[in-house]
């Protein structure tokens, strides 16, 4: 049996693997093509294999940086600094980020890798040139739907049993929150199961739901404060939203918050795609990236 590291599933994710020591966990991420960077950060409960068809057309122009957070995908899975949290995601990518040394950065970001991305973007302005975001969040306090049963036990004491032992997280989240589910193969839900085989695998999709900020006494607070204080710095960087209007979980109102907050920013929503919008539209989303880097050179 291939470890994980080693596995294509079935030739959808033919990258080379590369790694990075960063704080003690070996973080994993792909690098494919040349030119300017673009740096493609996943959510929970996902991997970088979210990006598996938006990762070839845009290598034939740039180079593609898909890193994994830790715990998830190819990357370690530490017991230290359990529980995860914003800042550990944050400084961990930060690790990684830098030592590539990457400058003129156009940074794509989803689901938690808004807050996780933004977290990193706010300490480096510098080295963003673009920012695309999709059905993702940058508020201190949650904007999305009102956390539904499945998160909300997470959140309770039986979360810890649901998650770790039961593994009854991942697949509802995946198949419940995309617009067409069926494009969900069932090879694509085997790359999805793989990195959370036993409880103690499955330690950051426990953590990334606990996280989510509702009130300000939660524990991440005070940095999503952060992150959404340094907002206003990038009223002059190009700006893409690209969103699926479907979605359960960040709907059409977070989108027109990102427009409040960017008036300088082009839209391109995508009717029928949910959630997970690279696994509906991955087509349309790769065009609209390259066309919004075309435009903005």
């Amino acid at each position: 049996m291939l470890s994980i590291k080693d596995e294509t599933f079935d030739g959808t994710f033919p990258y080379t693997p590369h790694y990075h020591q960063a704080l003690g966990v070996a973080m994993h991420y792909v690098d494919e093509g040349q030119g300017e960077p673009i740096v493609m950060l996943h959510g929970d409960p996902t991997w970088g294999y979210l990006y598996r068809r938006i990762i070839p057309p845009l290598a034939t122009h740039y180079r593609c940086i898909v890193p994994d957070f830790m715990g998830m995908g190819k990357s370690d899975v530490p017991q230290t600094p359990f529980p995860y949290r914003l800042h550990h995601h944050i400084e961990h990518l930060e690790a990684v980020l830098l030592a590539l040394d990457l400058d003129a950065m156009t940074l794509v970001l989803h689901d938690w890798g808004g807050p996780v991305g933004l977290g990193f973007t706010t300490r480096h302005p510098d080295r963003i040139k673009r920012l695309v975001l999709m059905n993702t969040w940058g508020v201190a306090l949650w904007p999305g739907e009102p956390l539904g049963r499945i998160l909300m036990l997470i959140r309770s004491k039986r979360g810890e049993r649901f998650v770790l032992e039961k593994h009854g997280y991942l697949e509802p989240a995946l198949v419940g929150t995309p617009h067409h589910p069926e494009h969900l193969t069932p090879t694509a839900l085997r790359a999805y199961h793989a990195p959370f085989p036993t409880p103690e695998s499955r330690l950051a999709l426990l953590c990334w739901t606990r996280d989510i900020v509702l009130h300000r006494t939660d524990p991440s607070y005070a940095e999503m404060a952060r992150v959404e204080a340094a907002l206003d710095q990038f009223h002059a960087t190009p700006v893409h939203l690209i969103w699926g209007m479907r979605d359960p979980v960040l709907p059409a109102s977070v989108l027109h918050m990102w427009q409040r907050q960017y008036p300088q920013a082009t839209t391109y929503e995508i009717a029928a795609a949910g959630h997970f919008l690279q696994e509906d539209a991955p087509e349309q989303v790769a065009h609209q990236i390259a066309m919004f880097i075309a435009s903005h050179p």
